[in-house]
């Protein structure tokens, strides 16, 4: 299939959800200084509109949950009013539980599914209709969670699989309308939620530390969103953070494989209870410092 030729942001539209903070904040800031008018949706209006007034007035900034299809449609509206129309959206709210199965409650599971993968599909469904008017793109922020595996992320990685798939199918769907669409897959960014995780459970950081090659990197937010933004201009199908996380993906069947979960058995087996008593130590706090996801009213 021929490259398209890359595609200059400057005058387009695009909307980011979990835009208050981290890799969307961080992202939303490289659309607008290459010229874009960016919509920032979360669910903290108070960072939302601090970022939104460090871009510009030419910005917007809207409170919505996504995982209310209602809230979500409007927030597409309230866009296409004030820019005219809408030509990228980037679906990156997510959250990540400090649980294991065993040691969670049914909400932070299933909500920790509603907000990462149904999220990223309702702000999808709301969008679609007016990127489809304008032949534009879709970035579904997936991660490298889709296609490896740690403990205390079974949740998180359920999610984010089906973030891929669900991106895989939507391609396919959406091709003879001129839409192209992309999963992004990063490891470890410098986030709040990633500090968080590792702040709460010193298990866990040990743990990721000790990962081989591009599975224990950590990225800072400036470089992922810079290879982010980047998609949005060259619209390729796969955004990789960093770069070097495209041969894990490539070679996923060898990291989730039979072999390899031999090794990481070893390993479970003498991790997981102390990663197990670091979460009895939060006494029931299931979620980061600076995560929504514990709302019972919905997540950024």
């Amino acid at each position: 299939m021929a490259r398209r030729p890359r595609t200059s942001l400057a005058g387009k539209s695009v909307l980011v959800t979990g835009a208050a903070r981290g890799i969307g904040a961080a992202l939303a800031r490289k659309a607008a200084a290459r010229g874009a008018r960016v919509s920032l949706v979360g669910l903290e209006p108070d960072e939302l509109a601090r970022v939104a007034d460090e871009l510009g007035p030419e910005h917007l900034w809207v409170e919505a949950d996504v995982t209310d299809a209602e809230a979500l449609q409007a927030a597409v509206q309230r866009t296409v009013d004030t820019f005219g129309g809408l030509d990228v959206v980037v679906a990156n709210a997510g959250i990540a539980p400090l649980t294991t199965v065993m040691t969670s409650s049914a909400h932070a599971l299933a909500r920790t599914i509603e907000v990462n993968l149904t999220g990223t599909m309702l702000t999808t469904h709301a969008a679609l209709p007016e990127i489809a008017k304008r032949r534009g793109h879709v970035l579904l922020i997936s991660s490298a969670g889709a296609f490896t595996v740690l403990p205390g992320m079974s949740a998180y990685c359920a999610s984010k699989a089906g973030v891929e798939r669900f991106g895989d199918v939507l391609r396919l769907e959406v091709a003879h309308r001129g839409v192209t669409v992309a999963s992004a897959h990063p490891t470890w960014i410098d986030t709040d939620m990633v500090r968080d995780t590792e702040a709460a459970l010193p298990t866990f950081k040990a743990v990721r530390a000790k990962l081989p090659g591009p599975l224990g990197a950590f990225t800072s937010v400036e470089a992922c969103a810079e290879a982010l933004v980047e998609n949005l201009e060259t619209r390729g199908r796969r955004v990789f953070v960093p770069r070097s996380v495209g041969t894990v993906a490539a070679l996923r069947q060898l990291v989730t494989g039979a072999l390899s979960e031999k090794v990481m058995m070893k390993a479970a087996a003498q991790r997981v209870p102390d990663l197990e008593r670091d979460i009895a130590a939060l006494e029931g706090r299931e979620f980061g410092v600076n995560s929504v996801g514990d709302r019972s009213s919905g997540a950024a």
